[in-house]
C-alpha cells in the first residue's frame, strides 16, 4: 500500500493539552478514524455467469459449497456454478500502472524444457497453446508445488489448482483434474487464452487466472485483492522479473 494512503492520527503541536479534560472524546474519535481508514475485507464467490456474492465464510460439501453471505443469509451451491473463490478483497486501492514484463510470454522455439517436476508436460501444452512453459511452471509452482493431487478448501483441483466449472470451459471434466496431463492441458489452455485476450499484459492475465477475467473487466485492471496481488508478486520472483518492476506494478 501507497505510503501517505491513511491518515497521520497523530496529534499537531498543542492538541494534548487541548485534549485534557475530554480524553474518552478524543479516544472516540481517533478509534473512529481508525475505523474508517482502514480497508474493508470479504471473501469474493465469482460464479461461472460473471455474478459474484461476498461472504464471510464458506465451506466445500463434496460437489457443492454452503456460503455465509457477509450481511446475513447462507446459500448453497453446486461446484459446476462457481468459477473461483478469491480471499480478502480490499475496497479502497491506490492506482496501479501496467508495466510489461521483461519476459517473453508467448512460446518460441529454442525455449528450454522447464527443469521442474512435469516439465515435458508443461513444454508440450505450452507450445500447443502458444504459452512460455516457464511462465507455465511458475503458475504451477504458485497454484500446488506441483502437487498433482492438491485439493484447496475452495474445491481448485490438481496442478495447476483449477475449479471444475473452469476445467469443464476449457474441455476437460472435473474427474480428470487429477490427472497431471489432462489438468495441464486445460490450464495453459486458459492461459492461453488470457494471453491472447490481453497481449503482453502479465499482471492482467495472472489476475484473471486467479479472479477472473471479469473481476479484470470490472476494475479495468488488477483487482484490489489482497489474494491476488500477493499472487502476482510471487509468479513475478519466480520468474525473476526485476526488483523495480515488481515495486511499480504494486
Amino acid at each position: 500500500m501507497a505510503s501517505g494512503f491513511l491518515p497521520s492520527l497523530r496529534p499537531r503541536r498543542g492538541s494534548v493539552s487541548a485534549c485534557r479534560g475530554r480524553l474518552v472524546l478524543c479516544a472516540g474519535l481517533l478509534l473512529a478514524a481508525a475505523w474508517v481508514a482502514s480497508p474493508a475485507r470479504a471473501e469474493l464467490v465469482v460464479l461461472t455467469d460473471g455474478d459474484f456474492f461476498k461472504v464471510s465464510a464458506y465451506q466445500l460439501d463434496g460437489e457443492r459449497m454452503r456460503l455465509d453471505l457477509l450481511h446475513g443469509g447462507r446459500v448453497t451451491l453446486p461446484l459446476s456454478r462457481i468459477e473461483r473463490v478469491v480471499d480478502d478483497e480490499i475496497v479502497v486501492v491506490e492506482d496501479l500502472p501496467v508495466e510489461e514484463p521483461g519476459l517473453e510470454l508467448a512460446f518460441r522455439e529454442g525455449q528450454p524444457v522447464p527443469d521442474t517436476p512435469f516439465g515435458q508436460l508443461l513444454y508440450e501444452a505450452g507450445r500447443k497453446h502458444g504459452v512460455n512453459p516457464w511462465l507455465v511452471a511458475a503458475v504451477v509452482r504458485a497454484e500446488s508445488a506441483f502437487n498433482p493431487r492438491a485439493l484447496s478448501p475452495k474445491g481448485a483441483r490438481g496442478l495447476m489448482q483449477l475449479m471444475p466449472a473452469t476445467a469443464e470451459r476449457f474441455g476437460v471434466s472435473d474427474n480428470d483434474l487429477f490427472d497431471p496431463a489432462r489438468n495441464i492441458e486445460a490450464g495453459v489452455r486458459y492461459l492461453g487464452w488470457l494471453l491472447e485476450r490481453f497481449g503482453d499484459d502479465l499482471p492482467s492475465v495472472l489476475a484473471s487466472y486467479n479472479a477472473g477475467e471479469g473481476a479484470v473487466a470490472r476494475y479495468g485492471g488488477v483487482p484490489p485483492y489482497r489474494e491476488t496481488r500477493e499472487y502476482i508478486r510471487r509468479i513475478y520472483r519466480t520468474l525473476g522479473l526485476p526488483a523495480e518492476e515488481l515495486a511499480a506494478l504494486f
